[in-house]
C-alpha cells in the first residue's frame, strides 16, 4: 500500500468536502517536494453546471460588470449544452491571489483530485512564476478592480440609463484586441487607488484636453511644424488614446473605457501563453497523479480513470482526421514539457545536438526555467525537438491563394526540423496577434478627424473593419480615416461637437 503507512485518499468515487481537504493536503505536499511549485494560496469553490456555464459567460471570472453580450453568450451556449453539443470543463481557474479554482460538483471524486492538481497547483504556480504575468497582470488587485468596474458601470447605468452604457461598452469590446499595451508594463490595480485616482484624472483631463484643443486661428496653425504633429508617435493602444484625447467624451465614458481596457489588459497574458499554461498544468497533474499512486493514496481504479480523462485532453487527431480543428495546445504543450525532462533523464545523440541541457539531472530546474521565462512563440522556437515533431507527425503547408494545389513545404526530417519549428511559432504569433492598427494623426486645426493606419501586411475583413470603425467614430466624436494600404475607409460620425 502507501510507501509511508498511510490509508488511500478514497476506495469510493464520491467526493466530499472532507476528502477535498485531505487531497488538497496531500497534493500540495508532492507539488512542494517534488516539483519546487511556488503558489499562491488556493480558494477551492465547487459549483453546478448552471454556474460553470455563467462562469463560461464571464470569460471564467469571479464577478463582471453587466452588459448584454455576457447574456447572449449564457443563452447560446446553454442551449447547446441542454442539446449535448457541448461538454463543460471539469473546472476553471483565476489568476488572483488567492487563486480561485472552479470545481464542478457533478465530477467524481478522481476527477476533483485530477483538477486540484491541474488548477489549483499547475496552473496556479505557472500564474504565479511566468515572467509574462509578473509583469503585466496584478493578481492582488484584480478581484477589488471588478468589483469597483461592476459597481461603477451598474452605477453608470442608473444615471445615464443601460442603453447609452451599453453603446460605450460595445465600442470598448469591438476595440478591445487593439486596447492593450504590449510594450508597456501596466499599473497596478487598487480599487482604493481607482476611487482617488478617478477624481484625479476628471480634472486633469479637463485641462489637459483644454489644452490640446484649444482654437488657434491664423492659417500658420493649420500647417503645423512637424514637432507639433499630434500624436508625436503612432499610438497602439487605440482605446487609451481616445479615453485620453477625444475632445467631447464625457467623463463617466472615459472611466468605462479604462475600465473595459484595464481588463482587457489583465487578460492579455492569457491569450500569450495558452499552450505553455495548459502544456505545464497537464505536466504537473500527470506527475502528481502518478506520484499519488506511488504513494498508495490512490488506486489501480482511479489512475485507469485518470489515464481516459488525460489521454482525451492531450488527444491530437492527425490532419486527414474529420475530427482534427488544428493543432491541440494541451497536446503540444504537455509533449514539449515531457520532452524537457526526457532531454535531460535519458538523452540522445540527438537531443545533445540540438540543447545543451541535455543530460542534465536536474530536470525540475529546467522545467521551472521554461515555465517562467517564455511565451507561447519563443516557447516553442527554444524547446520543440525533432522527437516531438515525429510524434506529432508535423508538417508545413503552403496555402498560395493563387495556386490550384496546396504545396508541402516541409516535413519531420533531417531537412525540415528548423523550418518546421520556425513556421510553427511564425503561426502561433499570428493567431495571437490582432491587426496592427495605430492613431497616426488628428486633424487638431481643421475637422478633428482621427487618422488611423494599418501597420501590417496582414488582409482585413472591410465589412468587420467598417463596424469597428463606426464604433471608433462614435467614441471620438468626429470622423475617422483608416488608411488600409491599398485602401481608406472613412466613418462619419454622427454628431459632432463644438
Amino acid at each position: 500500500m502507501a510507501d509511508r503507512g498511510e490509508a488511500m485518499l478514497f476506495t469510493d468515487n464520491e467526493w466530499t468536502f472532507e476528502r477535498i481537504a485531505t487531497a488538497t493536503e496531500r497534493i500540495g505536499e508532492i507539488a512542494e517536494s517534488e516539483l519546487a511549485l511556488d503558489t499562491y494560496p488556493n480558494q477551492l469553490e465547487v459549483i453546478t453546471a448552471e454556474q460553470m456555464l455563467d462562469a463560461y459567460a464571464s470569460t471564467g471570472l469571479p464577478m463582471y460588470y453587466p452588459h448584454w453580450s455576457f447574456g447572449k453568450q449564457r443563452a447560446i451556449e446553454t442551449g447547446q449544452y441542454r442539446r449535448g453539443e457541448m461538454g463543460l470543463a471539469y473546472e476553471l481557474v483565476i489568476n488572483s491571489n488567492p487563486c480561485i479554482s472552479y470545481l464542478m460538483e457533478e465530477n467524481t471524486m478522481v476527477m476533483q483530485t485530477l483538477v486540484i492538481a491541474h488548477a489549483a497547483f499547475g496552473h496556479n504556480a505557472f500564474f504565479k512564476n511566468n515572467t509574462f504575468f509578473q509583469q503585466w497582470t496584478d493578481a492582488e488587485g484584480i478581484l477589488d478592480y471588478l468589483e469597483f468596474g461592476k459597481t461603477y458601470i451598474s452605477h453608470c447605468e442608473e444615471q445615464y440609463g443601460i442603453d447609452a452604457v451599453s453603446e460605450v461598452i460595445d465600442a470598448a469590446h469591438a476595440l478591445n484586441r487593439n486596447g492593450v499595451d504590449r510594450a508597456r508594463r501596466p499599473r497596478k490595480l487598487s480599487t482604493r487607488d481607482e476611487q482617488r485616482r478617478r477624481r484625479e484624472r476628471a480634472v486633469f483631463i479637463e485641462q489637459h484636453l483644454s489644452e490640446i484643443w484649444r482654437t488657434v486661428p491664423g492659417a500658420e496653425a493649420a500647417e503645423a511644424a512637424p514637432e507639433e504633429r499630434f500624436p508625436q508617435d503612432p499610438q497602439e493602444n487605440l482605446i487609451y488614446f481616445i479615453e485620453k484625447n477625444a475632445p467631447n467624451l464625457e467623463t463617466w465614458k472615459r472611466e468605462i473605457l479604462r475600465i473595459v481596457r484595464k481588463i482587457a489588459q489583465y487578460l492579455y497574458p492569457q491569450g500569450q501563453t495558452k499552450i505553455m499554461n495548459e502544456g505545464f498544468a497537464c505536466f504537473v497533474h500527470y506527475h502528481i497523479m502518478h506520484s499519488l499512486h506511488a504513494r498508495g493514496l490512490i488506486g489501480d481504479g482511479a489512475l485507469l480513470e485518470f489515464y481516459a480523462s488525460h489521454t482525451a485532453v492531450i488527444f491530437q487527431p492527425d490532419f486527414d482526421s474529420r475530427r482534427y480543428s488544428g493543432i491541440n495546445p494541451y497536446a503540444l504543450g504537455f509533449a514539449i514539457f515531457q520532452d524537457i525532462k526526457r532531454i535531460c533523464v535519458n538523452p540522445t545523440d540527438e537531443d545533445r545536438e540540438w540543447f545543451a541541457f541535455a543530460g542534465d539531472p536536474d530536470w525540475r530546474k529546467h522545467i521551472h526555467f521554461a515555465m517562467r521565462e517564455f511565451r507561447d512563440e519563443s516557447f516553442v522556437l527554444q524547446y520543440l525537438s525533432p522527437k516531438v515533431m515525429r510524434d506529432l507527425h508535423l508538417f508545413a503547408l503552403e496555402n498560395d491563394p493563387q495556386a490550384e494545389e496546396f504545396r508541402v513545404t516541409a516535413v519531420h526530417d533531417d531537412q525540415g526540423y528548423q523550418y518546421l519549428r520556425s513556421a510553427l511559432a511564425r503561426q502561433i504569433a499570428d493567431a495571437a496577434r490582432s491587426s496592427d492598427i495605430e492613431v497616426v494623426a488628428v486633424n487638431r486645426w481643421g475637422d478633428r478627424h482621427l487618422h488611423l493606419k494599418k501597420m501590417d501586411g496582414y488582409p482585413l475583413d472591410q465589412a468587420e473593419a467598417k463596424k469597428t470603425l463606426d464604433h471608433v467614430a462614435r467614441l471620438w466624436g468626429y470622423d475617422v480615416h483608416l488608411d488600409a494600404g491599398d485602401v481608406v475607409m472613412i466613418a462619419r460620425a454622427k454628431a459632432t461637437g463644438a
